[in-house]
């Protein structure tokens, strides 16, 4: 919503994944809120700090919002939650609306237990931060087998 917390977790540990996988290059990654609350401001110090524990370095990050020319730009729209869902749907058009996905899409283990969303840890505790970072983590390695699946179908076809 204000990507402060939820997105610029997931865009640095997306962003560490890639690097790691060799595939940052081939990326453009960046995050960004469906609602213009924190313009600028990096992110939450919870978030970076809990964050920094695991290995991921948020503090170059500021929030932005939206912009229409995400759609454009990006092959993916990747959201946390429903509400945000809702909104950046209602924001694309037609052509638009299959790029809009939910990062636990790409968590294997996250639709097993029938888990839709990353809740906001934004009021809560040590543990909600912990909580988002598991299911961030676990969502980013199966997006990153997603988009090679992706890539693996466009050279063959």
């Amino acid at each position: 919503m204000g990507n402060i917390c939820r997105s610029p977790t997931a865009e640095g540990v997306f962003r560490y994944k890639a690097c790691e996988a060799g595939l940052l290059e081939h990326l453009r990654i960046d995050s960004a809120g469906t609602h213009n609350y924190h313009p600028g401001e990096p992110p939450d110090a919870r978030s970076q700090a809990y964050a920094r524990r695991r290995g991921y370095d948020l503090s170059a990050l500021r929030a932005r919002h939206l912009r229409d020319d995400d759609f454009v730009r990006f092959d993916l729209i990747v959201v946390m939650d429903d509400l945000n869902y809702s909104t950046v749907l209602a924001r694309a058009d037609a052509a638009q609306r299959a790029k809009v996905r939910r990062m636990l899409e790409f968590s294997p283990d996250a639709v097993a237990r029938g888990l839709r969303e990353v809740p906001d840890p934004y009021y809560g505790d040590a543990q909600d931060f912990e909580h988002v970072l598991d299911l961030v983590e676990a969502a980013s390695d199966g997006l990153l087998v997603h988009l090679r699946a992706a890539w693996s179908q466009r050279s063959a076809g």
